[in-house]
């Protein structure tokens, strides 16, 4: 190995960004190629005429992993990055004309849903308490280390875990949990909607997933200045900041291995060489395109795939008072929306609606005066070959309809600007098969273990990162796989120049 280790990273998303800069202060000199011509892969941003638009990942939370690799990078994070704490996590709306308002102060919100649901205050801090210590006790062993790895049964707290491990968090299910907690359907549906934040199914996923409130009540949700794309931005300048280049517009064609050992990569028809190769890109696709192993790929398919979506993209030519920065607007039989989702592969035709309102924080920087920017997202299957261009035609009429009933007001005469992400071409833009938003579905208690490792088995000096591998996907889980990708290498590379 040379005097200053080389690392080729395959995509610019999140993970790769993060990935790149932890390589560089372990001082390898990095590389990441890029088939897009721009950085963060889901999390990007258009324009739509005057209206601006983050294009995935909506809302933050956790911004301590952020503020961890700039520590580790020795760069101050205001100078990157700003970003405030909001008072209302999520507005909620019922069909029958409920609204509750998700207060980001805890004893807040258990005094709203007393007053608008008949809930027990004292049983709403509880629930949020057990949620907190899942999370702190059994979910940190498996968001921050290597489940593949022996040495995880020795640095991680793993008794502690098994101490706090309840049985119904295991065999019961996230709803059963929810429903065993709370009085009314409506404080069940709300917490059983977080199972959507890794594309899972609440009646299938384990109750283990009920410790994904926390990151909202507990620790909070932020509101980045200038929206989502910042953290992008942010992460894209720290990594050239640490010295990692880019070569964007350039998608690699191949893995380079001989012998059992990753050494490189093909792009524009140049080999590339490198001591290490991450790849960033949906582990798939990895296995399918880039090491030419069908075998591997299908076995990876083996394990059920996170929902996708369809979004919306709205200029709105007037402004609504009664919405938030994020917005929830329920249907009443939730089972079978999950129930198509999940089993039927089918869009349903009165699906839950979110909407981000970005201008809410930043009026007259998203949208033009008087008017909003909404992104609109209901919940799609996984592509398996549906007709997607009927089921966004009747994904847009039913979203609608029920705007229409819900807010008092004909919305489509004012839609002045529109564009629409579907699952297909989620798939095309980020390379997420199927356009799963999250890789695979954590509709199982085995979920978490059979996620793809940090790393080959196989070949040697191919590592993974992002959420198609451990510990999955959206931001925070996205960051901690950077981490934990990034360690592995030192950790290996350590143990290679020993020998």
């Amino acid at each position: 190995m040379s005097q200053s280790p080389t690392a080729i990273i395959i995509g610019a998303g999140v993970a790769g960004l993060a990935t790149a800069t932890r390589l560089a202060v372990q001082g390898f000199q990095v590389t990441v190629f890029e088939k897009n011509s721009y950085p963060g892969g889901k999390l990007h941003h258009f324009s739509l005429g005057d209206y601006q638009f983050d294009a995935g990942p909506s809302l933050f939370t956790q911004p301590q992993n952020i503020e961890a690799l700039f520590a580790l990078a020795g760069e101050p994070i205001e100078k990157y990055f700003k970003y405030d704490k909001i008072n209302i996590t999520c507005k909620y709306f019922y069909d029958d004309a409920t609204i509750v308002n998700a207060y980001a102060d805890t004893v807040a919100f258990a005094k709203e849903l007393h007053e608008k649901l008949g809930e027990d205050e004292e049983s709403v801090i509880a629930y949020l308490n057990r949620s907190r210590n899942i999370y702190n006790n059994i979910g940190s062993i498996f968001l921050e280390h290597s489940l593949h790895k022996k040495q995880t049964l020795t640095s991680a707290p793993i008794t502690k875990a098994l101490a706090a491990t309840r049985p119904a968090y295991l065999f019961s299910t996230m709803h059963a949990v929810n429903t065993s907690s709370f009085k009314s359907a409506h404080a069940v549906q709300l917490f059983d909607r977080y199972a959507t934040y890794n594309g899972s199914n609440p009646y299938k996923a384990p109750g283990m997933l009920t410790l994904i409130p926390h990151l909202e009540f507990n620790e909070g949700v932020y509101y980045p200045e200038g929206g989502m794309i910042s953290i992008t931005n942010a992460l894209h300048k720290l990594a050239i900041k640490k010295g990692v280049q880019f070569n964007f517009n350039t998608a690699v064609d191949k893995i380079i291995y001989n012998e059992g050992k990753a050494v490189g990569v093909v792009a524009n028809h140049q080999n590339y060489l490198s001591d290490v190769v991450v790849s960033n890109m949906d582990v798939y696709y990895t296995y399918k395109n880039l090491l030419n192993n069908e075998r591997k790929a299908k076995h990876i398919l083996k394990q059920e795939r996170s929902s996708s979506a369809f979004i919306f993209y709205w200029g709105i030519k007037k402004e609504f008072k009664e919405l938030e920065l994020h917005n929830i607007f329920f249907k009443q039989d939730y089972k079978a929306e999950f129930d198509n989702l999940f089993n039927l592969k089918e869009q349903y035709n009165d699906p839950t609606i979110y909407i981000n309102v970005t201008s809410k924080c930043e009026p007259g920087k998203q949208a033009p005066p008087g008017r909003e920017n909404w992104f609109v997202m209901i919940n799609a299957a996984a592509d398996t070959g549906q007709d997607w261009q009927a089921y966004q035609k009747l994904a847009r009429q039913a979203v609608i309809q029920k705007l229409n009933k819900i807010l008092h007001t004909d919305i489509a005469p004012l839609i002045e600007e529109e564009a629409v992400l579907s699952p297909t071409i989620i798939d095309q833009q980020t390379a997420s098969y199927g356009g799963s938003l999250y890789g695979t579905s954590s509709n199982s208690k085995f979920a978490a273990f059979l996620r793809h490792p940090n790393f080959s088995n196989a070949i040697k000096n191919l590592y993974f990162t992002g959420g198609s591998v451990h510990p999955g996907g959206g931001i925070p889980l996205c960051l901690k796989s950077a981490a934990i990708t990034s360690d592995i290498i030192a950790t290996d590379i350590a143990a290679y120049q020993k020998h």
